[in-house]
């Protein structure tokens, strides 16, 4: 296919995804409802096929050397397909967001003015690895009145085309006109620069996996971009903590899935606790098979940790490893999450109430938590169904994003023959 082609046939995916947000606007939220519970019916009905596609996704990423953390993303079963039409069904269930009443006011003149909540139209979404996405970003923009054009990762192509094609069916058999899911059908990366330059037709392109296509997809796109860069996470603990809580959190925090942006990557310790705590964190780790990197401070409690180097207080390892500070008090513990953090989840773990205040309130970032693990951070456990993503923007969305943020609003003008 020439680049002259591929420009015409994603103009078209695009034009198609207009046309069908336009009718989707009219459509009641019902139906849009309707149409998530029998997406979800059929993902399950279609788990066998969708099965099948990964494991030619899953067996071509091993082969390629793809790490561990990386082929858990993108691995489906039963179960995470039974997860994937339970986030749709929790979704469908939700209250509508498309035409709230967000303030109404009446002028002196007699003017009413009602501001509503209303779709933003079409939704392009860009993400890695994990196919699971797909589902969870149709829905949502569905719920929300927005049709969606998608561009998966070419690791899960064969999946995200079963997913696509299923929803899509499930769609159009629920009365919701054509395109309002599509997906761009080629792993050319060519065809995302393609994507990215068309804001005449796409509101808002949401990127979503590593900061290397984030960044991509920011530096591309001319039309506004919804993004994260990165999930390094922090947990202070606290002088006041519990040791047994605060390693059962920082254990799930780190391990449950090392591979993705709310897990765990960099611990602050408080210097008062740090002879109790760090041995009973070590041996934990040991355990885990967590690969420990540390300061000085904390390798004079634990010789056989990694010595950490400045690189290590930014990344984001997405893998069993962990960086790991003892820090001298509260302060100096937000002042480092500050400085190196990514602003996607951090905690405390602690009793302390105004270490716990001080800490909340001063750490700027999506999610602070206290007594928690990180990996709450998602829009399931947020009781939003699913999730498109989370932004560590400001604007216009921030934390985990559901229906209610990919609405924007309208003021309705009603008069009787006023003039200025």
């Amino acid at each position: 296919m020439t680049p002259a082609d591929m420009e015409r046939e994603v103009i078209d995916i695009c034009r198609k995804a207009v046309a069908a947000s336009r009718e989707l606007a009219a459509v009641d939220g019902k139906t849009r409802s309707a149409c998530l519970n029998l997406m979800a019916d059929c993902l399950e009905g279609g788990s066998t096929a969708i099965i099948e596609a990964n494991a030619r996704d899953v067996s071509a990423a091993v082969a390629s050397g793809m790490s561990a953390a990386m082929v858990d993303r993108l691995t489906l079963n039963e179960a995470r397909i039974s997860g994937m039409a339970s986030g749709l069904r929790s979704v469908a269930a939700q209250t509508d967001p498309v035409g709230r009443v967000l303030e109404k006011r009446v002028r002196p003149n007699g003017l009413e003015i009602v501001k509503i909540s209303v779709p933003f139209g079409v939704i392009g979404m860009i993400y890695e690895s994990r196919p699971n996405v797909t589902s969870d970003a149709s829905g949502i923009c569905i719920k929300a009145g927005n049709a969606v054009v998608l561009r998966g990762g070419s690791e899960a192509f064969e999946s995200n085309k079963c997913i696509v094609s299923i929803l899509d069916r499930a769609a159009v058999d629920s009365g919701l006109p054509a395109g309002v899911v599509q997906m761009l059908p080629w792993t050319d990366r060519a065809a995302v620069a393609v994507m990215l330059k068309q804001d005449r037709y796409i509101d808002l392109v949401i990127p979503r996996g590593g900061e290397g296509l984030i960044r991509m997809v920011t530096s591309t796109a001319t039309m506004p971009v919804l993004k994260h860069y990165k999930g390094v996470c922090h947990l202070f603990v606290d002088h006041s903590c519990d040791i047994g809580m605060a390693v059962k959190v920082i254990v799930n925090a780190k391990c449950s899935r090392p591979g993705v942006r709310n897990a765990l990557e960099t611990l602050l310790i408080h210097r008062v606790i740090a002879p109790r705590f760090v041995p009973e964190l070590m041996k934990a780790m040991r355990e885990a098979g967590v690969e420990m990197r540390g300061d000085d401070e904390f390798r004079s409690f634990a010789p056989d940790a990694v010595p950490a180097v400045e690189s290590d207080w930014s990344a984001e390892y997405l893998d069993l490893v962990l960086a790991a500070r003892v820090v001298p008090d509260v302060r100096a513990a937000v002042d480092h999450i500050n400085t190196y953090g990514s602003r996607h989840s951090d905690g405390i773990l602690g009793d302390d109430e105004a270490d716990i205040a001080y800490f909340q309130s001063r750490v700027d970032s999506s999610t602070v938590y206290a007594n928690a693990s990180t990996r709450f951070t998602d829009g399931g456990e947020f009781g939003m169904g699913a999730e498109i993503g989370i932004s560590t923007d400001k604007l216009h969305a921030r934390g985990p994003m559901g229906a209610d943020e990919l609405t924007s609003y309208k003021y309705l003008v009603r008069g009787n023959g006023q003039i200025r």
